[in-house]
């Protein structure tokens, strides 16, 4: 598996759905990519100051991460599609 370094977290996209609340189906060629991932794996955090500082979210852990984000990476690990990002790029945690 892949273990990501320092601050940065391992996400696999969570797809919207493809429907409106009122009914009407999104075609795959005008829905945007999510904005919402669990969490595969995460760095260990980064050092400031000669501290550890550790990263705030943890595996499945649920997020809503920026997207447009300047750090995120779109992968492919073992045939599966992933996004490599900055724990500062996650906007938070859904619960």
């Amino acid at each position: 598996m892949f273990k990501p370094l320092h601050n940065y977290v391992l996400l696999e996209r969570i797809e919207e759905e493809n429907k409106t609340a009122g009914g009407i189906i999104i075609p795959d060629n005008a829905k945007e990519k999510p904005s919402r991932g669990r969490v595969v794996a995460c760095g260990d955090g980064v050092y400031d100051a000669g501290v550890q500082v550790p990263v705030n979210v943890k595996e499945n852990d649920v997020v809503l991460f920026a997207k447009w984000a300047p750090s995120a990476n779109e992968v492919k690990i073992d045939g599966k599609d992933y996004v490599i990002i900055k724990e500062t790029d996650i906007l938070g945690i859904i619960k």
